[in-house]
């Protein structure tokens, strides 16, 4: 079963009186255990595509169908739910909060979910500690970390609520080869542990690691 479907997606804005069409007549599935590239071109509308899938954006019309719930349908406050159980986020500029330490980063989403209490929330933020390899940077405050230990602290945080979904938005755009090859390595390690990884990316490095390759050309995925 798909974690995530859209169904005869189309996008489009309105610029300057201009209708400009983002995605055309878009049909995909996103499954569990796979990790999915999304390329193209500048302005192909690869953000806009994670957007939607995101719940963050709404099609013009089409369905978005996450487990089998039509997004469309459902109020902001259920989406907003869904975004933090079900999805977690990764972006190519990090977004740590620069007064926080490693810790507190990562627990930060978790405030809000009230299937963690104070002791769970501790254990979970070493759990995924460990996982990230950060057991020396627990106190470190972003400013004081490299790029690539920037983005695992990233992951981490997306990671916090256990989703099922991760959207990666040019998550090595800052990164050199070294720390790129790594995070995308630590990405495709989480699809084979049965979690949808989706990556929108410019770089070639991904395609090593992608189980699907998609192109996103005029609007259509190819």
């Amino acid at each position: 079963m798909s974690k995530i479907e859209i169904v005869n997606g189309y996008k489009e804005y309105i610029k300057n009186k201009e209708k400009i069409v983002v995605l055309n007549n878009i049909n995909v599935k996103f499954e569990k255990g796979k990790t999915y590239a999304i390329m193209g071109n500048s302005g192909s509308g690869k953000t806009t595509l994670l957007k939607i899938l995101g719940t963050l954006d709404v099609l013009t019309s089409g369905k978005l169908l996450i487990e089998n719930n039509d997004i469309l349908k459902l109020e902001d406050n259920e989406k907003a739910t869904i975004r933090m159980k079900k999805i977690g986020f990764i972006f190519q500029e990090f977004y740590l909060n620069e007064y926080m330490n490693v810790q507190e980063n990562i627990m930060q989403p978790m405030y809000i979910n009230k299937e963690y209490n104070k002791v769970t929330r501790r254990q979970r933020v070493n759990e995924l500690i460990k996982i990230m390899g950060l057991n020396q940077r627990t106190k470190h405050y972003p400013k004081e970390l490299s790029g690539g230990e920037q983005q695992r602290v990233a992951i981490a945080r997306a990671l916090a609520n256990k989703p099922d979904i991760i959207l990666a938005d040019e998550p090595t755009g800052n990164l050199d080869k070294k720390n790129e090859e790594k995070i995308f390595e630590i990405l495709s390690h989480l699809s084979k542990e049965g979690k949808c990884v989706i990556i929108v990316s410019h770089s070639n490095v991904v395609k090593k690691y992608a189980d699907v390759v998609l192109n996103l050309e005029e609007g259509k995925l190819k």
